[in-house]
């Protein structure tokens, strides 16, 4: 690798789980710096962020998780959880060609991101937009592109659509609702009553605080829904949608231990040939092409990412715990800088 770390520590530090439970089993250890392929970039984390696929990892649950890492009692090998980052690049393999020592870029790598360093494939990181910061930046790759490929590829989003996002005030949701916006949309977004003025100031034509009011009782009908909660059941979910509406399942709470929430995608799944409706489900995947057509729009100042909270690297298990209360507004950010 092309590098900037010679003559220097050639250590980091970064959480560490060993088996599944609470954030109290991580361990901040002292480990070697990653390697990669020739075809990998390394790079100095300057921000990572929390999802809840990185909570679902850390307790195993749903045991379709366990079955993912190969592990029924404990993961197969130690992982260093995180998935999203923004950092700079320290080295490159001999076969980049797009990065450089120096540049900064971000994006979704599936783990290592809870860490000072870590090593990645050129394909799976875009340049930083050079308008944001990094704490910024961090907070886009799963929930932004969740969002878009939820709303574009899924959802068939199309100007003038009516389209209701379930969940607007949380990551992937004030996501949403500003790409919707972008797509030419009419947009409502549910959330809580301490939500409801972030959801309105990001651009929502309407808000409904599900506190006060069942959406699918409203007698509103929608083109598109986008779920991330799934707290209704199928039969309510449809009826707040048109007679040729699509629904689309990109997450939820619930569905027991074994699926958790792919029970809902599930059922989705074999509801959808016997009504009118579309109900699609998906799963998310990282590429390049996507993060940089996010670019164009954070760099226009149509999509803002939203930061509740900012930790240092040292509060990881503590960032875990308010993740998991599901109040966040917005996304939850670690500044591996901060210690």
């Amino acid at each position: 690798m092309t590098s900037e770390l010679e003559g220097q520590t050639k250590t980091m530090k970064a959480w560490v789980q060993e088996r599944y439970g609470s954030p109290d089993i991580l361990e901040l250890e002292e480990l070697d710096l990653p390697t990669g392929n020739d075809d990998h970039v390394l790079v100095r984390i300057r921000a990572a962020c929390l999802n809840p696929y990185d909570w679902h990892i850390l307790r195993g649950d749903p045991y379709l998780v366990r079955v993912v890492l190969k592990g029924l009692r404990k993961p197969r090998r130690a992982i260093i959880p995180g998935a999203d980052m923004a950092g700079v690049v320290e080295s490159v393999g001999s076969a980049v060609t797009r990065f450089r020592p120096g540049d900064e870029v971000y994006g979704e790598v599936h783990a290592g991101c809870f860490a000072e360093y870590v090593s990645v494939a050129e394909e799976s990181v875009a340049p930083k937009p050079a308008s944001i910061t990094f704490e910024q930046a961090a907070a886009v790759p799963m929930a932004a592109l969740t969002a878009l490929q939820g709303l574009r590829n899924a959802g068939r989003i199309e100007e003038g659509q009516s389209v209701l996002i379930n969940g607007a005030g949380g990551g992937i949701g004030t996501f949403a609702v500003q790409i919707a916006k972008t797509f030419g949309a009419e947009v409502t977004g549910v959330c809580s009553d301490a939500k409801v003025d972030l959801v309105r100031s990001i651009g929502a034509d309407h808000v409904i605080d599900y506190t006060r009011e069942d959406f699918t009782r409203s007698g509103r009908r929608f083109d598109l829904l986008l779920d991330m909660v799934s707290n209704r059941s199928l039969s309510e979910t449809r009826r707040a949608l048109t007679q040729k509406g699509t629904l689309v399942i990109a997450g939820g709470v619930g569905g027991g231990r074994l699926l958790g929430p792919g029970a809902r995608s599930l059922s989705g799944s074999l509801l959808s040939p016997f009504v009118s409706q579309r109900i699609k489900t998906f799963v998310c995947k990282p590429n390049r092409d996507d993060l940089e057509f996010l670019n164009e729009l954070i760099e226009a100042g149509t999509v803002t990412p939203v930061i509740d909270r900012v930790y240092p690297l040292s509060e990881v298990p503590e960032a875990i715990r308010y993740l998991e209360k599901g109040h966040a507004r917005g996304k939850i950010v670690i500044n591996t800088r901060a210690d």
